[in-house]
């Protein structure tokens, strides 16, 4: 080849790949941007024999990063502490858990006060536990009842759920407001307006993607409207048609829920939220969430 030919090819060559480049870059400018998120799994799932470090260590052989704990629980606290650190499996948030039987928004103020202090042990759990979050479902609304109506449950809810916000602060960890089949907050502006009423940045929302579908609007729609609001996100399946199902088998739209995510700036943790079992139920759940946090 002549030095001639041999500079057009090179030169040509050159040409062609920094063409190539300029199309894959602006390919993966034009492909939807998803959000990479942490998998997780409640504490309640994991079923084996054994000790806490048992449980956390099932979790991590199945490949989940963390777990989610209830308060209150049965439970040597210290142990939670000395599991995590031995597995690399961290406590990313708690469950304040006793909100159905003693909600915020109760009319009797001695049964709110069981439920205030109760979320205040949820807090100092999470904070002895390194979690960043406590899951706070705020209110149940009962129409039936007047005195169990929506506006009285905000007005209740909101006045209870604002006590313990000091607390948050001095533990540095967020009341993360959940949307739940409890009639209460079922429109996106709705959380969002009532997220904002606290006008503290210790409160955020912690979003279910498939709860979510009973009320008409689109995962993705909520999770765009709440924006930087958003705390955490549940993993589960719902179908309207077949009820609750495994995950990627309901009618969740999760191409769009990642894309949502991304487009909101929520890189954080995924926690499934099933029916528990040993360590090939568990291998089958993480096998789920895989396949749509690969999408």
């Amino acid at each position: 080849m002549s030095p001639f030919d041999r500079r057009t090819f090179l030169t040509g060559s050159a040409a062609l790949s920094l063409s190539a480049l300029v199309a894959a870059r602006q390919a993966d400018k034009a492909a939807p941007q998803r959000a990479k998120l942490k998998p997780a799994i409640k504490y309640s799932m994991i079923a084996v024999e054994g000790d806490v470090l048992a449980h956390f260590q099932l979790a991590k052989d199945c490949g989940f990063e963390g777990v989610e704990l209830d308060s209150p629980i049965d439970i040597d606290r210290q142990a939670v502490v000395e599991a995590s650190k031995q597995t690399g499996v961290k406590v990313h948030g708690v469950i304040d858990s006793i909100h159905w039987a003693k909600p915020f928004s109760h009319p009797d103020a001695g049964v709110r006060a069981e439920a205030i202090k109760a979320l205040e042990g949820a807090i100092d759990d999470a904070a002895l536990w390194g979690a960043d979050t406590v899951l706070v479902v705020p209110a149940v609304v009962n129409d039936k009842d007047p005195e169990q109506s929506y506006d009285k449950c905000w007005e209740r809810s909101l006045a209870e759920l604002k006590k313990v916000l000091p607390r948050c602060k001095e533990k540095k960890v967020k009341l993360a407001i959940e949307v739940v089949w409890n009639n209460f907050l079922t429109k996106p502006s709705q959380l969002v307006e009532y997220v904002d009423a606290f006008g503290d940045p210790m409160v955020g929302a912690y979003f279910d993607a498939s709860n979510m579908l009973k009320y008409g609007v689109s995962s993705a729609d909520w999770i765009r409207q709440l924006g930087p609001r958003m705390l955490k996100l549940d993993f589960k399946g719902y179908s309207k048609a077949k009820g609750w199902c495994a995950i990627g088998e309901g009618d969740e739209d999760w191409p769009a829920v990642l894309e949502a995510c991304h487009a909101v700036g929520y890189h954080g943790w995924a926690t499934a939220e099933v029916g528990g079992g040993g360590k090939e139920h568990l291998l089958k759940v993480k096998s789920q969430m895989d396949r749509i946090l690969a999408v």
